[in-house]
């Protein structure tokens, strides 16, 4: 049954459908899309598909682009400021990164926009789709990039990974926030995010999120979320999101040049694209039937299979998120920040605790480090990784991630945390409070789609007390009780399966990653593929890990290479394949040669596998 959400007019919404499934190739068996509040927009003179007319020199520039009014941005400002964002958010743009030289693009693309907001079949809540049309776009080659964001990042969330590569060669690129995203709902002030990035309230205008709220009494209630609280669990329809984000490439395309429509998966090249969740979606969708997908890139992809080693990621974060503070002081060489200086006497005490709570072994900090180390190591855990995961605990990250997920697989609404967590606006010494006008304004374009960050805060049930909050996530995969089990039905329901027969799939990741460990997610998912017969080849780079745009950093620019160039060097392999027949690329491990302090980046530290 098609649930479509209140806020949007019913007739609209069904016609709008309609019109979208015209002629697109949707097989028997495959859910027609739906789609609603869409929005055409022109980006020329000035302004552009790539960069919002920022270029790289405004990309690079440490301030965001301004609003005119803090309160109420314009549609143009806060696209310029998301792109601006999303960009930093993902590559590496630092001088001497090699970003738009050695490779990548930054090129001034015009074009249109299309956007909307679509939903899948049994969904609450919608999910954003967009679509970039080049003025260039060639109606001789038609092709269609597809891409899902990474992380939990809104719309452009994946621009400088699939609109880098697609929009200079003259391809449509449709992206989707796969069911996530910056759409933040104040429960105080009853306001959420529009199709356009302002902000209403429920009713005025189509929102792209409003939640179920919370009982009780009126008041402060503080902020909402669509990946932790649309009840949806979006990460089971991530490869569904995908899909429809391609069908309304389609559409536009259809719209962008009815002279040459219609646009048909019969007759458009279709790719898909992403990075870490977005990675993950990509998968998700290759395994999905229907001849719609021509092949796939996957690079760092968080995904889930049973058996080889694959773990949930619920699982090994909510383990990191306790051992590795205190693990972290049996490993040597830290990369900096977090400086480990500042950090050892959190963590020591952080080892203290584990001991109270039985959770390891050793009569002082060095003891009890040992202890957690072993327990990680025996787990599957590489000291790369544990370097590596050092930015994760430095920055809060595996909390942020298993408290939102925590809610987002049990499907609870704000105010429903199973340990107690919530999210508000904080005052300096850590108390909720309402948020202003400003903030509220800013939070679709800045915000990454998880707090804490642009001035929200996780709120714990006990004030002071976060150890108590990660045994409270950590008993939700091994203990027992309903919420435990609604929480493993949550993740069962994201299990992998291998692509569908035929399709051509590169699976890219970097030995060191400390978020999402290879070993953990892209190995045992390309043993189990490989393992029934499919076309996935694997390139595993050495001295990579998660987030390219820590590579800003010194220290970090001089240990580890990017992962995107090779990202960009796998679709340039699949569409040879595609298009003259060229062979796949081989399986390959890539000795890469980091660069060193003070130096820039140069193709020989790249290694790029030759076939």
């Amino acid at each position: 049954m098609n649930r479509i959400p209140h806020r949007i007019p019913l007739l609209a919404a069904a016609a709008f459908a309609l019109a979208a499934c015209a002629g697109h190739g949707v097989r028997k068996g495959q859910e027609a899309p739906m789609f609603a509040a869409e929005r055409v927009t022109e980006h020329r003179d000035g302004d552009d598909l790539l960069s919002a007319g920022l270029g790289l020199g405004g990309l690079r520039s440490p301030a965001p682009p301004a609003f005119a009014d803090p309160e109420r941005p314009t549609p143009a400002e806060l696209r310029r400021r998301a792109v601006w964002s999303n960009w930093r958010g993902i590559a590496d743009l630092a001088p001497g990164g090699g970003y738009g030289e050695l490779y990548g693009s930054v090129a001034a693309v015009p074009g249109r926009e299309y956007a909307a907001l679509a939903t899948v079949p049994g969904a609450r809540q919608p999910h954003r789709v967009l679509v970039q049309v080049p003025d260039g776009f060639d109606l001789g080659k038609r092709c269609v990039v597809v891409a899902a964001s990474s992380g939990s990042r809104g719309v452009y969330g994946a621009i400088a990974v699939a609109g880098a590569w697609g929009l200079p060669k003259g391809c449509a690129v449709a992206y989707t926030d796969k069911g996530a995203g910056t759409d933040y709902f104040d429960l105080d002030a009853g306001l959420g995010v529009t199709a356009d990035g302002r902000i209403a309230a429920p009713g005025a205008m189509p929102l792209a999120f409003a939640p179920d709220a919370p009982a009780g009494a009126a008041g402060r209630r503080g902020i909402a979320f669509k990946h932790a609280h649309s009840q949806d669990n979006p990460e089971a329809d991530w490869g569904r999101h995908v899909r429809q984000a391609a069908q309304y490439a389609l559409h536009a395309l259809d719209r962008a040049f009815p002279q040459a429509a219609p646009f048909t998966f019969a007759d458009t090249r279709v790719i898909a694209v992403g990075i870490s969740n977005g990675g993950g979606a990509v998968l998700r969708a290759a395994e999905l039937e229907g001849d719609w997908l021509d092949a796939a890139v996957a690079g760092e992809p968080n995904v889930y299979v049973e058996g080889e080693g694959g773990r949930a990621l619920y699982d090994y974060a909510t383990e990191a998120a306790l051992l590795m503070p205190c693990a972290l002081l049996r490993v040597p060489g830290l990369p900096q920040p977090p400086a480990t200086a500042q950090m050892a006497p959190l963590w020591t005490r952080h080892c203290a605790a584990l001991k109270a709570a039985g959770l390891v072994e050793g009569g002082d900090a060095a003891a009890q480090a040992a202890s957690a180390h072993a327990r990680l190591k025996a787990s599957g855990w590489r000291d790369e990784a544990l370097r590596a995961g050092a930015a994760t605990v430095g920055f809060d990250m595996w909390r942020a991630v298993t408290v939102a997920y925590a809610s987002a697989y049990g499907r609870y609404t704000a105010g429903a945390h199973p340990c107690g967590h919530g999210y508000a606006a904080l005052d300096p010494k850590g108390a909720a409070r309402a948020a202003t006008a400003a903030e509220r304004a800013a939070w679709w374009a800045d915000a990454s789609g998880i707090p804490p960050g642009n001035g929200i805060g996780l709120v714990e049930r006990t004030p002071g007390d976060a150890f108590a909050g990660l045994q409270c996530l950590r008993a939700l995969w091994q203990g027992e009780g309903e919420d435990a089990r609604r929480v493993r039905r949550g993740v069962a329901e994201t299990r992998a399966a291998p692509p569908r027969a035929g399709l051509p799939v590169v699976v890219i990741h970097g030995d060191d990653d400390g978020l999402i460990p290879p070993a953990f997610s892209s190995a045992p998912y390309v043993r189990r593929a490989q393992a029934a017969g499919r076309e996935v080849r694997y390139w595993q780079v050495h001295n990579a890990q998660h987030f390219d745009a820590f590579l800003g950093l010194p220290d970090y620019g001089a240990r580890y290479v990017p992962l995107l160039p090779y990202v960009y060097a796998a679709l340039d392999r699949v569409e040879a394949h595609l298009e003259r027949g060229a062979p796949l690329p081989a399986d390959a491990i890539v000795d890469t040669v980091p660069r060193g302090a003070g130096r820039p980046l140069q193709a020989a530290n790249l290694a790029l596998p030759a076939r």
